[in-house]
């Protein structure tokens, strides 16, 4: 065989198998587009969920999630500058404070919820804490228990007021002082939902959160009067005596929080990368049978419809989210 035949056979073998592979695979592939959503660490059960459904019905669109306290997330937004399409928060306020006007044009109210003492049947005196008497038994000093931090997390600073009205509803002066008194720094975690794991795994005996963690993670609760749960809007009168001095926007600030219902609050971010697939998410999760029906479901309670504060704010939203919206003080 001379050289150019040889030439012609290696090139014939070569070529084959890349013709093989060009038909087996496409030439181009085209990239998912993303939804990138900052969320309260207490929306992480129900936004998998709803991210599920989303997706199935939009196979084209990825929806990206990162989860924390809702104050640490607005300030990566705002302070950071990390890109973001959607933020949803915990206390609608965060969105008020630390993304409007800047960020964040308007703010939709879409669900509530209530605080509960979370524990296991391995939590000390488990078999008798009640709604009575569950102060009387962090005051024990064999006692772990904690709450995430107020300077990160909503649910840190409606910790510490459930325990300020708690001394006040019972008529028992210092008893706010006393339960923090043993209730170590090192029983502070970032987010509420760290705290889950160290309830399962045995590491604490209770800790503070929402109804609707206890219920998604399968632990033991002790509901509390409405006068300190903070979940009824009709004792705002009573939450409002309640004050926690967090963090600032400015290092070496500080600005207070005062007790209000709990009310979750959703924004569309301004610069957001992807505004057009941001309006279609939030269509579905602020809908009756979509993303409000796995809250309800799995124990948070939506508002429907959701709630802006103006007819100016209503008429400013984007896509059909008008739609679902009223407006409600």
């Amino acid at each position: 065989m001379n050289l150019s035949v040889y030439k012609l056979v290696a090139l014939t073998i070569l070529v084959i198998p890349i013709a093989a592979m060009a038909l087996t695979f496409p030439s181009t592939v085209v990239a998912a587009e993303k939804v990138i959503i900052f969320h309260a660490g207490s929306l992480t059960v129900p936004l998998a969920q709803i991210e599920k459904d989303f997706e199935a019905a939009h196979p084209n669109i990825d929806v990206l999630r990162e989860a924390g306290g809702s104050t640490k997330m607005a300030r990566l937004i705002s302070e950071v500058g990390k890109p973001a399409d959607i933020m949803a928060s915990a206390d609608f306020k965060v969105i008020d404070k630390n993304l409007i006007p800047a960020k964040a044009d308007w703010n939709i109210r879409f669900a509530t919820n209530q605080l509960v003492l979370c524990y296991t049947d391995g939590s000390r005196y488990a078999d008798q804490v009640t709604t009575d008497n569950w102060y009387d038994i962090l005051l024990k000093k064999d006692v772990v228990w904690g709450h995430s931090d107020p300077n990160l997390d909503p649910c840190g600073y409606r910790s510490l007021m459930v325990l300020q009205l708690a001394e006040k509803f019972y008529r028992k002066p210092g008893l706010y002082d006393q339960l923090i008194a043993n209730r170590p720094k090192k029983n502070v975690r970032p987010k509420s939902v760290e705290l889950v794991s160290m309830l399962k795994t045995g590491n604490m005996d209770y800790a503070w959160e929402y109804l609707s963690v206890a219920i998604q993670h399968e632990l033991k609760y002790v509901t509390l009067d409405d006068h300190i749960n903070l979940g009824n809007y009709q004792f705002d009168d009573f939450y409002k005596q309640a004050q926690v001095k967090v963090t600032g926007k400015k290092p070496g600030t500080w600005i207070t929080r005062t007790g209000k219902s709990v009310t979750y609050g959703v924004t569309q971010i301004k610069d957001a990368p992807n505004p057009a697939g941001a309006t279609l998410f939030l269509e579905y999760l602020l809908s009756a049978d979509g993303g409000l029906k796995v809250l309800k479901d799995m124990g948070q309670p939506p508002f429907i419809p959701c709630r802006v504060t103006s007819q100016a704010v209503k008429d400013a939203l984007p896509g059909n989210l008008s739609k679902l919206v009223e407006v409600r003080e």
